[in-house]
């Protein structure tokens, strides 16, 4: 441990003795509960506390702009972009209330506004233009096994010729062949043509593939008596001749089981200047749960989720290009859960961290590794500690983003697990065969963690709950600080709100960490009241920023290409340690593959600092960046924002 934390631990027994002093005299236990909330309150307010410790605060909007707050984003003009879309609420889904607003932390103000689409589980990241790119969302809520009167699931449509593709529309009926039940497609599908399959050596023709579509389809009456119990071949009525041969539907057991959500295929980049949504093309495959990554060359790989039936994705990954606005798949098929982790390396390729967010199968696509996205080829990385403990759990990239070292933090079991893991684990990709090793661990086991990068270069991990969605009032009130060069956790001031399932965490370009969401599935102990979604937001103030002064930064360009330099004003530029520039956040279900703190080189002279931007376009991706110096005592100034080209 290092010597200020050390001094910081020191102040915080100090004050714990106090506390057991002070009340050891005090009588009864109303008289001591009392005493021990307003003593406490004096305490975390004491200038050597929070100088210590920190301090955190709790936003309430006025009542007409709260909301389910699901996604949130920190725009280039300093801004908040806090999205709910139908905030997991069925009632506002089926009224089309679909909810987003705009929050300047500097003053005060938030505005609604208008969402075009149920972008609720959809995925976001940021453009190199500035504007963020959200694809995805709700089509239709999960019905529970009870509450679903119809049977039905999904039909793997085929079709056999390969000189055409064929179309089915919405209210195609399919009648089992064995069984003869009917049922009825909710959606049209195209089914692709059948690919010709040739001997590769005497190229002598061998067989036709049948192109496939994925439909879910229902019976056409309520009641069990409608279930299948098996798999069935399915006659398509209203196709004749060569088209009633060669297409037909297969499908197993379709039933009253539970269904899940269903994606959309809608994307829209959102303006933060005109603070508006801008529709751009519509991805391949609707997708609820997606994750977004930048590739190497700019555009964005959308990967994951369910489709518009209620499954997962089968691996059909696609990839958005900033300059056309449009999608188009990549070669090759790999899946993966839904919001998995997935970070940009230096060398091009995408470390796949192992965390995810809920849906998929438990063996499939779970190990962690290194993916090359052109040749689809992936190599895992063993040493994971956990490893079936990975959902909900949260990845870093650890400053400075050129070491390449990720933590990944807590996780639980795959789906509603009572599971819930207290590791660490960190990975150090430059190692010549990277592996995972524990760093230091939580107290608890915890689900949810939320992780921000701050400007000297600590990470605040807090939140989370140690069983699903905070059952059984498991939240976790601790917050940490984790310092990279000593691999060690310092313990801060306490959150005041709890923090699960649907919560998140970013950084603020004056230096401070807001927090917001919480979707607990019960709101006591005893799992009988059922929670309430927690709209208020919270900040925490770092200890750095209740020292006796910050540095400044002014003047300097806006632009700095890849490997060229820019020159800004400090009066305190003698005494400046560290630049650092850090991507803004796009938070979301323990998601923030855009956060990264990127080391910059500089000079000084007099009052000024010479900032030198890397090379590697991997490494500093184009777009919008705040750009922090900090003192000798590791205290940030205000950002600047800069773009890279």
């Amino acid at each position: 441990m290092n010597d200020r934390a050390g001094r910081r631990r020191a102040r915080r027994l100090a004050i714990g003795t106090a506390v057991v002093l002070a009340l050891a005299g005090m009588n009864g236990p109303w008289l001591y509960r009392f005493g021990t909330a307003k003593y406490h309150q004096y305490q975390i307010n004491k200038p050597e506390y929070k100088a210590a410790n920190g301090k955190w605060e709790i936003v309430q909007f006025p009542k007409e702009y709260r909301q389910n707050t699901i996604h949130a984003a920190l725009l280039r003009t300093g801004k908040v972009l806090l999205v709910a879309g139908s905030g997991n609420n069925q009632d506002n889904f089926d009224a089309k209330r679909f909810d987003t607003r705009i929050w300047d932390p500097v003053k005060g103000t938030i505005k609604k506004v208008p969402t075009p689409s149920d972008l609720f589980c959809t995925g976001h990241t940021q453009l190199a233009n500035g504007n963020l790119l959200i694809a995805g969302g709700t089509k239709r809520y999960e019905k529970l096994k009870g509450d679903v009167t119809k049977a039905g699931g999904l039909m793997i449509v085929h079709n056999e010729n390969p000189d055409k593709p064929i179309t089915l529309p919405a209210g195609t009926t399919f009648t089992g062949k064995e069984g003869g039940k009917t049922f009825v497609s909710k959606d049209p599908v195209v089914v692709e043509r059948a690919t010709k399959v040739f001997d590769k050596k005497t190229g002598k023709f061998l067989r036709n593939d049948p192109g496939l579509g994925r439909i879910y389809v229902e019976a056409q009456k309520s009641g069990r008596k409608y279930e299948t119990g098996t798999q069935d071949n399915y006659r398509i009525q209203g196709l004749t001749g060569a088209d009633a041969r060669n297409t037909y539907g297969i499908a197993q057991k379709l039933a009253l089981d539970k269904k899940d959500f269903q994606g959309i295929r809608d994307a829209f980049e959102f303006d933060p200047v005109a603070e508006k949504y801008i529709k751009v093309d519509p991805m391949k495959e609707a997708r609820w749960y997606p994750t977004l990554t930048t590739l190497s060359d700019g555009r964005i790989l959308s990967v994951s989720g369910l489709d518009d039936i209620g499954q997962l994705v089968p691996g059909k990954n696609e990839v958005f290009d900033p300059k056309t606005r449009k999608w188009t798949y990549t070669p090759k098929i790999r899946q993966f859960p839904t919001y998995p982790a997935l970070f940009l390396m230096q060398n091009g390729k995408i470390f796949y961290s192992g965390s995810n967010a809920g849906y998929g199968p438990d063996n499939v696509g779970r190990d962690p590794g290194i993916w090359d996205v052109a040749s689809n080829r992936f190599t895992k990385i063993p040493g994971l500690s956990d490893a079936k403990e990975m959902e909900t759990s949260g990845t870093v990239l650890l400053p400075p983003a050129q070491d390449e070292k990720f933590m990944v933090i807590g996780g639980g079991g795959v789906g509603e697990s009572a599971q819930s893991s207290n590791r660490t684990r960190i990975v150090d990709l430059k190692a010549d065969s990277p592996r995972f090793v524990d760093g230091p661990a939580l107290e608890k086991g915890t689900r949810y963690p939320q992780a921000s990068i701050l400007p000297d270069d600590s990470v605040l991990v807090s939140g989370g709950s140690e069983d699903y969605r905070g059952r059984g009032n498991s939240n976790i009130l601790q917050a940490r600080l984790y310092h990279p060069d000593t691999n060690t956790f310092e313990s801060v001031a306490d959150p005041l709100v709890g923090r699960n399932y649907h919560s998140g965490s970013l950084l603020l370009p004056d230096g401070r960490v807001m927090f917001f969401g919480s979707d607990s599935l019960y709101g006591d102990a005893a799992n009988t009241k059922p929670g309430v979604f927690e709209q208020r937001i919270e900040i925490y103030t770092p200890p750095y920023l209740y020292r006796d002064s910050r540095p400044s930064l002014s003047g300097g360009p806006q632009t700095i290409a890849r490997g060229a330099s820019g020159t800004f004003t400090s009066p305190q530029a003698s005494v400046i340690k560290k630049v650092r520039l850090i991507r803004p956040s796009a938070s979301t279900h323990v998601t923030d593959v855009d956060q990264r703190s990127v080391e910059m080189k500089f000079t000084v002279s007099g009052d000024k600092v010479k900032v030198t931007m890397p090379g590697n376009k991997n490494l500093v991706q184009s777009g919008w960046y705040m750009l922090f110096v900090d003192d000798d005592q590791g205290t940030p100034s205000k950002a600047q924002w800069v773009r890279v080209p």
